[in-house]
């Protein structure tokens, strides 16, 4: 039924995407998508971290095909785009809700090529990205799945989401990975 995973997350995000991966099945049959928001002028330790749950864990690259049981991360100062013969495509186009990589660019672009395969989760963050993309995830028969902003390190990215759409779940981060399990 599902062929991917994208997930979106700001201020806060590392310590629930260790929490969410440690909890999460591996080898996990899907791909996973992580965008976090990083600065654009440190080295990024994302993928070390994130490997210490015992996933895979990739940067993406230009033009690497998406594959099953991978984690995949976003580059610094890269927009992240899923390209409909799933693989990816890099770019730095202006900055999107202040950030690249930009959360919506690549929920949309996902969405575009998975349409109704695609379960969309947004974390917690400081500002709207990852709102409008996970709509439109929604509006292409996708899976949504927003953290429960009562539990969110920052408030604001769940909130936003919840706002302008209906997700079909808003759940702890624990739940999230339960849920994921269970597929």
């Amino acid at each position: 039924m599902f062929k991917a995973v994208v997930i979106g997350t700001s201020a806060g995000g590392l310590e629930v995407l260790k929490e969410l991966l440690t909890i999460i099945k591996h080898p996990f049959p899907l791909p996973i998508i992580i965008i976090q928001h990083l600065s654009p002028n440190h080295e990024s330790y994302l993928q070390k971290i994130l490997s210490l749950t015992g996933h895979t864990v990739l940067e993406v690259e230009e033009k690497i095909s998406i594959e099953k049981e991978k984690v995949y991360i976003a580059p610094p100062n890269y927009h992240v785009l899923v390209e409909k013969d799933y693989t990816f495509s890099l770019t730095v186009e202006a900055r999107e809700s202040y950030a690249r990589p930009s959360i919506d660019v690549t929920f949309e672009t996902a969405s575009d090529a998975y349409k109704s395969q695609l379960i969309g989760i947004l974390l917690t963050g400081a500002n709207h990205d990852g709102a409008q993309g996970l709509k439109r995830i929604l509006d292409n028969k996708g899976y949504t799945i927003v953290q429960d902003p009562k539990t969110a390190y920052a408030d604001e990215m769940p909130a936003s989401a919840i706002r302008i759409m209906q997700p079909n779940e808003i759940l702890s981060i624990k739940d999230i990975g339960h849920f994921l399990n269970d597929l």
